[in-house]
């Protein structure tokens, strides 16, 4: 299953919060980097952020429902 990036931040919390709300929302969001990025100090700048990803298929709506 191909997954897509809807949501990049450097903040574990802020990361956890728009996963948490995709979940409610019925998505299936999964959070990558976020241990490697907790791992030590900076170092979610060099993975290029916590991110929040759904499957391929769910994408576009995931996008539209965070926007609004």
């Amino acid at each position: 299953m191909d997954f897509v990036t809807i949501f990049t931040g450097f903040n574990p919390a802020e990361a956890q919060l728009v996963r948490s709300r995709l979940e409610a929302a019925e998505f299936h969001p999964f959070v990558k980097d976020e241990f490697s990025a907790l791992s030590m100090d900076g170092y979610a700048l060099t993975v290029g952020g916590i991110k929040v990803q759904v499957p391929a298929d769910e994408a576009d709506d995931a996008k539209a429902f965070l926007a609004s």
